[in-house]
Formats: C-alpha cells, sequence, structure tokens
C-alpha cells in the first residue's frame, strides 16, 4: 500500500476521510483486556472530533477492519489515542501490534458530537467502550466557556488507576471520590461508578449517578445542562429516560456492528425518527451521534 494518504470518495463526507498507512507508537494494556493504543495517523488526527471513529485494519491475515472510536487526537504531533477491549480475533490480533508495526487508517468517520453555547453544563456520560469519546469531548472543552462533568461506569476494572477526586461537587453522594487520572490533569471533574464494588465508585448504575447529581441541581442550572453519552444501548436508553425526565436535551453516540463503515453497505442502518417519519439511518456517516429523542422512546 502507498503511505501517501488518499481521500475516500464518499458524497457525505468527500474530503474529509483518509486513508494512511499509520504506525504504533505504543500500546498499554490494561485488566479485564483493555488497551489503549496510540498511532501515528497526521490526517485523521488532523480531523477528528470528538464522537469520530476510525476503521482499523488489525492484522495482514484478516481482511475485515475494526470501527473504533477514538479517545483522543493531537492534530499538531499527528498522533490518535484509541481504547478498546479485547472481544474475538480480530481486536486480539490488534493488541499484539507493537510500537513501529504498520496498520491502515481509514478516518476520522462519522458525525461527532455538536455542543450549545446556550447550554454550558455539559453532563458526559460514558459505559465500558462508551468512555473513548467523553475524554475526547471533555478534553476539547477545557480553556473553553463549557463546564464539562464526566461521568464512567464499568463492571470490570477501569483502564486506569482511579484516583480520588481533588475536585469538590455538591450533589455527588458522600463517599463518591474516585475519578479518572488524565481528566483530573486537564481540570475536568469526573465521577465513577461500578456494581463490582470498586473503591470510592458509586454503587449503581452510571444512569442512576448522573440522575442523582440533575436532582440536586436549580432550576436555573438545570436549564444550562445539556446531555452527551456514549456506551450500551441499554445505557444509552437509560440516559435518554433520564435526561427527558428533567426536560434536557441529549445526544447519543450508537454503537453498531460495521462492514464497510462509510455508508456503502448499510449493515448498521438503525431506525430513527425524523419530520417526515420514520426512517433507516446509517449510524457510520449519518451518526454514529444522534439526537436520543430520534433514536429512543423516553
Amino acid at each position: 500500500m502507498n503511505s501517501e494518504a488518499r481521500p475516500v470518495q464518499h458524497p457525505a463526507h468527500r474530503g474529509s476521510i483518509a486513508l494512511e498507512d499509520g504506525r504504533v507508537l505504543g500500546q498499554h494494556a490494561y485488566p479485564g483486556d483493555q488497551y489503549i493504543i496510540r498511532i501515528e495517523s497526521p490526517r485523521c488526527a488532523a480531523r477528528a472530533q470528538p464522537g469520530h471513529f476510525a476503521h482499523l485494519t488489525v492484522d495482514d491475515d484478516i481482511p475485515m477492519r475494526r470501527p473504533l472510536s477514538i479517545m483522543r487526537a493531537d492534530a499538531e504531533a499527528g498522533w490518535i489515542d484509541i481504547l478498546y477491549k479485547v472481544v474475538g480475533p480480530g481486536l486480539a490480533a490488534l493488541a499484539r501490534r507493537r510500537a513501529g508495526d504498520t496498520l491502515s487508517v481509514l478516518g476520522p468517520i462519522g458525525q461527532g458530537f455538536t455542543p450549545h453555547a446556550e447550554r454550558p453544563r455539559a453532563l458526559l456520560i460514558g459505559g465500558g467502550v462508551g468512555i473513548p469519546p467523553m475524554v475526547f469531548l471533555a478534553e476539547r472543552m477545557v480553556g473553553t466557556a463549557f463546564r464539562p462533568l464526566v461521568l464512567m461506569g464499568s463492571e470490570i476494572p477501569f483502564p486506569f488507576t482511579a484516583r480520588p477526586s481533588t475536585h469538590l461537587l455538591p450533589g455527588i453522594p458522600t463517599g463518591v471520590i474516585a475519578a479518572m487520572p488524565l481528566l483530573e490533569e486537564m481540570g475536568v471533574p469526573s465521577r465513577l461508578a461500578s456494581r463490582s464494588g470498586f473503591a470510592g465508585c458509586y454503587d449503581g448504575f452510571v444512569t442512576q449517578l448522573a440522575e442523582e447529581w440533575l436532582a440536586s441541581l436549580a432550576p436555573d442550572a438545570l436549564a444550562e445542562v445539556e446531555v452527551f453519552a456514549c456506551g450500551p444501548t441499554p445505557m444509552l436508553e437509560a440516559t435518554a429516560r433520564v435526561a427527558a425526565r428533567f426536560g434536557l436535551p441529549c445526544q447519543v453516540s450508537l454503537e453498531e456492528f460495521m462492514a464497510c463503515a462509510v455508508g456503502g453497505c448499510a449493515g448498521c442502518a438503525v431506525r430513527v425518527k425524523t419530520p417526515a417519519g420514520p426512517a433507516m439511518k446509517r449510524v457510520c456517516v449519518d451518526g454514529p451521534v444522534f439526537d436520543a429523542y430520534t433514536v429512543f422512546d423516553a
């Protein structure tokens, strides 16, 4: 394959998706068969926005690519970070990649999150492998008028060593102090939820923690909140119900199996409500981010 990036010509994304040979800069393993891989991919890094994903080759002997959410992107340094959990032989092959290896990167792909200035209190909810887009969105909000709070849930160990937060958060139950170090270093408050008994975590679903925090807000503060979420479908549906209960706008990033990931096969299509009635939309290019109320009955 020629190492020079080549644009993928798709009408909805012409000029925005690049195909390039990426170089693995490093990979770190975490409990629960979770990994964070850093890939030198300048074209993808330059265009990536929160909610986008990349379609990666995982091994020369495995023809199907894998769609994986982008957790961080540094346009100046030209790298992207991807957090993933090993499920199946494809991602097991990706976990064997080492620094210096080359893999094909197609991306960034998809419609990302769209924060609204009139709602500066951003509530970001990530579950399991839905955590990466929330980290990306929170990082992009640093230094802006937005004030993100990131809530993360997992039933397996988190892909980082949690530490007590330095941010006091009214409305968060006493003793719920576990936070993500990376976000702490960015100055972004975060809290963790799990039913697995991890120290400092909220004992329950992350959506229950979100509901408790929202219930503590005064009406004027609540009017400034917008909800963003990524994770398993049941979690997203529960998030939509919580947001609807408080009358809040809510954007969700859907997780679907994909083949081509550029809109050609329509294998990832989901039913979405539109002004003209129900329609089938492709998660890869029409999403993965959708208005929660067009996807779920809340």
